[in-house]
Order: C-alpha cells, then structure tokens, then sequence
C-alpha cells in the first residue's frame, strides 16, 4: 500500500479498507471489464482506466469519496495512480462507471452509488449482476441525469463501444471488434490456442511451399529428361545421316570405279587388247 497524499492539511488515503470483491464470481467479472477496456484502449494515452480505485471528487474533502469497481476516464493520461483525485486530473470525472453486484450489496447502497456519480458528471454508469440468471442494468446522462437505459440487450456504449448481451440466463459483453471480452486467464488461453493454430498454419504453408518446390524440381528433371532424349534423338538422326552420306559417298565411289574400269577397258580395246581375256 502507498502512503496516503497529503496536500496541504488534508491527507487524501489510496485505500478504504474494504476488499475488492465478496466473491471469486465478482473478481471475475471486475477483471473482464477492467482489462477488457484497457485492451481496447491501449494504444490511446490518453484514456485511464482502473479497479477498485478511490475517487475524490473534491478537494479539501477526503471524506468525500468512492471506489468503483471499474472506471473509466477519457482525456486522462495513463500511469500510476494511488487514487484519482478530479481536482488534479484537470476537473474530470471518469465518464464511464461500472459496478459488479455482490450478495453483500443492497439496492439502496447501489442507488446511493448511481446518485453519487449522477452528481459529479458520469456519462455512463452500468450495474452487473454476475449471479444466474445474469442481468445488466445502465444508465445514460440526459443533462445534469443519469437516466436509465430502458433495454440493455444489444446495448452500445457510446464511449467504450462495448455491447452488453443477455441469453439464456447468461451475459456476453462484446468489445468493438464483436469479440467477447474474457478474464485474462482466458484471453492467454486463446492467445495460446491462436498461436498453435498459427504454428499449425505455418507448418501446413511450408509443407506446401516444400511439395511446390519438389513439384517444381519434378518437372524440371522431367524437362531436362525430354531435352536430353531430343539431344540423342538428334544425335541419332545426325548419326544416321552421317551414315547415309557415307553410303552415298561409298556408291559414289563405286561408280566413279566402275565408269574408269569401263574406259580402261575400251582403251585396251582400242590397243587391241582383249580385257576380258585371261
């Protein structure tokens, strides 16, 4: 716990003393909303959000103050806090409030709380009922009212764009991007499950890109196969044409032998000379 504030005279405490939640079904539902709206928000720096954190609404007056189970306040700077004290945070009250019911409160408490930031400026206060079956409640500023919201069902946040469903007994708050917020524990979990599927993705992809290239090397080699079978196809052709001019070139030859024996013999002939005798 930090040391209590201390301007002045008067000593602004960070704690009130009570727990955070009655029940781990409270917890679970502070830390939905309370993570939920800083994940959505992160990359803003000007939005605050936080838990179970002591706001003083007036300076000089640190009996006067109260602990949401969630808040939100726009236009604030992220950071450490022991307490949100409007005075210093340039007179802004968080505008969106959220409270979780525990069987420890009363209505008359919660009517009390709503009144409390009626008074000092929240735009929007939303009251959850964890138990089954499941309930929301909200309210919306009208002026200098909270009034309250006459169906929750398919309700939007206008600051947080958060949309509160009610089915089957259960309630489903479903951030911007339509995904359901969850309790870090189970964001982990998807974050884990979309990791391995990923890993998954990846591996298939690469097993893909393997059998490509073998697909790929396959019809090279199937390429190269029929350039060498058309090389010795060629060669073969070459071959036999070579062949071919040799036994022309051999006929030739043959004849050019056989047209001089010819005209040896009739010279012989012509000298009286029998070639034909023996």
């Amino acid at each position: 716990m930090s040391a209590p504030v201390v301007l002045g005279e008067v000593i602004y405490p960070d704690s009130d003393g009570k727990s955070m939640s009655d029940n781990t079904l409270q917890f679970d539902w502070i830390a939905i909303l309370k993570w939920g709206a800083e994940a959505y928000f992160r990359d803003d720096p000007d939005v605050f959000v936080a838990g179970d954190h002591l706001i003083y609404p007036e300076e000089g007056h640190p009996e006067i103050r109260i602990a949401p189970d969630v808040y939100v306040a726009f236009g604030r700077p992220k950071g450490y806090r022991g307490s949100y004290r409007v005075f210093q945070e340039s007179g802004l009250f968080p505008q969106v409030i959220f409270e979780v019911w525990s069987p420890n409160n009363t209505l008359a408490e919660m009517e009390e709380k709503r009144k409390f930031y009626e008074k000092y400026g929240a735009e929007e206060y939303y009251l959850v009922f964890p138990e089954t079956p499941a309930d929301a409640q909200g309210w919306r500023r009208v002026g200098d009212r909270l009034d309250q919201i006459p169906e929750m069902n398919g309700f939007v946040s206008p600051r947080l764009g958060f949309r509160f469903v009610l089915e089957g007994g259960d309630l489903t708050v479903y951030g911007p991007d339509n995904r359901s917020l969850l309790r870090p524990d189970e964001v982990a979990a998807e974050l884990t499950t979309e990791r391995e599927r990923g890993d998954r993705e990846n591996q298939r992809a690469e097993q893909e890109k393997q059998r490509a290239e073998q697909e790929k090397q396959r019809a090279e080699n199937e390429k190269q196969r029929a350039e060498n079978e058309k090389q010795r196809a060629e060669q073969q052709k070459h071959l036999a044409e070579q062949a071919t001019q040799r036994a022309e070139q051999a006929t030739q030859r043959a004849e050019q032998e056989k047209q001089r024996a010819e005209k040896l013999a009739a010279k012989l002939r012509e000298l009286g000379v029998d070639p034909d005798a023996s």
